[in-house]
């Protein structure tokens, strides 16, 4: 008997975040004693370092043995695999099942909009959809005050001619 893949994949997932949960944050060592020195990880050199031997009571260092699960280990944590996407023939390599897109943050609010109505076509999911909601919106309210903009310049032109006609009338 087969389990379904999708299965697999969601217990996996479970694991994988439980495991995440109880890893510990990585830092460079000594970080915690100097400004200077970031938490960033870098990896522990020198013929007497602490944490290259792995010495008791000094910060433990990066192993593959806090590693997930290898079937999800590329994996987006709905399940997806995440696929770069910058322009709208991008959309034509994903499978909609398994792949999941992420538009690239260097596309713009046009091409970013005209991606979205393309994968909403193909039902292909979005993995950064909030960011590209919030340009939408942006882009949507820019061209609303520029339509009022317009409105209000026109009018005052508008008010000008009258007043010529007005001054032509009253002349004659």
């Amino acid at each position: 008997m087969t389990v379904p893949r999708a299965a697999v994949s969601e217990k996996m997932l479970k694991l994988r975040k439980r495991v995440k949960e109880k890893k510990p944050k990585f830092v460079r060592q000594e970080s915690w004693k100097y400004i200077r020195l970031k938490e960033n990880w870098r990896r522990p050199r020198g013929l007497d370092n602490k944490m290259r031997k792995r010495v008791k009571g000094w910060p433990p260092r990066v192993s593959a043995g806090y590693r997930g699960p290898k079937a999800v280990r590329a994996l987006h944590p709905s399940g997806f695999e995440d696929i770069l996407v910058y322009n709208v023939d991008g959309l034509k390599e994903i499978d909609p099942k398994t792949q999941a897109a992420r538009i690239g943050h260097t596309v713009g609010k046009k091409k970013r909009a005209k991606i979205l109505t393309e994968a909403r076509k193909k039902k292909i999911v979005v993995l950064n959809l909030r960011q590209a909601k919030e340009a939408t919106k942006k882009e949507e309210e820019l061209t609303e005050e520029a339509e009022t903009e317009e409105v209000e310049t026109e009018e005052p032109k508008k008010t000008e001619k009258a007043n010529k006609v007005k001054k032509r009338t009253e002349k004659k």
